[in-house]
């Protein structure tokens, strides 16, 4: 019995149309990436496992895709861990691989083996797929690609206005109007912890806050009280659930916050740093907006933090994303090494494009012109004129069967090809081709130069 054909869950294929589309997103991507001076890197699929875990926090670890040892993967399980079923022990010892959850921590990886090799500050850019065994659901898959530009080796807020511009320029680019990107510090969110006497906890604080917009503020609050935060606590950090107003109006609450953690200054002082910069280079059609909420999750951010979310109309979770990590390098023995990076969420983008009808109406790079198949010697004759317009730049195909002429003429008018070629004995007699316009039906005799010119 033949086996009915299944997608693994949360991958996806996708048809010429929608790999021309994505290419369209990749390419606007990645030219603005090379105007601000990135350039492109790749790393392998996998990592070894020691690379990965332990990068992203309890969370994360647990959504790394691990992958089995080759051949009998169970011959350095002691017998004792499988009958205590303890899947901790059990997956160090048969899986010494994993596919990688991002394309950060590889590129810390790869700045510490090549360290030698780079100018610093070293700024690069990535446009490669990573996995996450998370729940899918809409804009959210356990395959996809990310594409993130990087600075190593510069602790310049520079970077960071430098960032802001990229995202600005690439949602131009795109003519993707009226995204938000917002900003925050995790020195802030320090400070938050330190003045409620819970600077221990801070990353399951930060863990809890990352969710508000999935589980709101209950949700956060009962996370928090169950990670061990107070009461008293929680009471202290209200005013950051009820925070709002302009930029500069909430910088001045915060200053008020955090007037009693030097941390927090720090990272209130960083973010007038960027506003001011942005404020005397404005943004194209991005606004800038602060979000004190704002974590990301990642245990590895230690300044800035940034999140792009879509036009308000559109419902849609983020769209990039990033921050700034002043010692990523240092778990791979390099230390010292001030960090800066940023993302943009591909399949959101992808998304929101198709919801507002973004995407260019020719898009898809189809032949211009399709000719006839008559039979092999007018295939050759075909052939010999299809290579002249591959060779001027012209997309060009010859209909594979000598098959029933409506058959070939259906096949292009599905494919949306333009222009058909009907190129018979009389055609090859005179050296010329009858050229169909498939939009208007008019008919043409013309030799190749001709042909050329018309359909170019």
């Amino acid at each position: 019995m033949a086996q009915k054909p299944k997608l693994a869950k949360g991958t996806r294929d996708f048809s010429p149309l929608e790999v021309a589309k994505r290419n369209y997103i990749i390419e606007n991507i990645r030219r603005q990436f090379q105007r601000f001076g990135f350039q492109p890197i790749a790393t392998p699929s996998f990592e070894r496992s020691e690379t990965l875990l332990g990068k992203y926090g309890e969370e994360g670890d647990r959504l790394i895709f691990k992958i089995l040892n080759s051949g009998d993967f169970l011959s350095g399980v002691e017998a004792s861990a499988l009958q205590d079923k303890d899947s901790f022990k059990v997956a160090s010892k048969i899986s010494k691989k994993a596919l990688r959850y991002d394309l950060t921590v590889p590129f810390a990886r790869y700045v510490v083996q090549h360290q030698n090799e780079l100018s610093f500050p070293f700024k690069r850019y990535q446009i490669q797929p990573v996995w996450r065994a998370d729940r899918p659901q809409k804009g959210r898959f356990r395959e996809f690609f990310q594409c993130d530009a990087d600075v190593v080796g510069s602790k310049s807020l520079w970077q960071e206005v430098e960032f802001v511009k990229l995202y600005d320029s690439v949602f131009t680019a795109l003519q993707l109007e009226g995204v938000t990107i917002k900003l925050n510090n995790r020195k802030i969110l320090s400070g938050f912890a330190q003045v409620i006497g819970e600077s221990d906890k801070l990353i399951p604080f930060t863990v809890a806050l990352d969710k508000l917009d999935k589980i709101g503020e209950e949700g956060v609050k009962k996370e928090m009280l169950e990670k061990g935060i107070g009461e008293q606590a929680l009471e202290m950090i209200q005013p950051i659930f009820n925070m709002k107003g302009s930029f500069s109006d909430q910088l001045s609450q915060l200053k008020t916050i955090l007037d009693g953690s030097e941390v927090g200054k720090e990272g209130i002082a960083e973010l007038q740093f960027i506003q001011h910069a942005i404020a005397e280079l404005p943004l194209q059609t991005a606004r800038l907006d602060l979000d004190v909420t704002l974590a990301r999750g990642l245990d590895y951010y230690t300044g800035t933090i940034i999140e792009v979310a879509a036009p308000e109309h559109v419902h849609m979770g983020s769209i990039g994303g990033g921050g700034r990590y002043d010692d990523l390098t240092g778990i791979f023995g390099l230390k010292d090494l001030g960090g800066m990076g940023i993302s943009f969420g591909l399949d959101r983008i992808f998304m929101v494009l198709e919801e507002l009808k973004l995407f260019p109406e020719t898009i898809l790079e189809n032949a211009k012109i399709l000719f006839v198949n008559f039979g092999d010697e007018e295939a050759l004759y075909a052939l010999k004129a299809i290579f002249q317009l591959r060779k001027r730049g012209i997309n060009a195909e010859l209909f594979p069967d000598a098959v029933k002429m409506g058959k070939q003429m259906n096949y292009a008018d599905k494919r949306g090809i333009p222009f058909v070629v009907l190129a018979g004995t009389k055609e090859m007699q005179a050296n010329v081709f009858t050229l169909k316009n498939m939009v208007t039906g008019a008919q043409d005799s013309v030799d190749l130069e001709h042909l050329a010119d018309i359909v170019s």
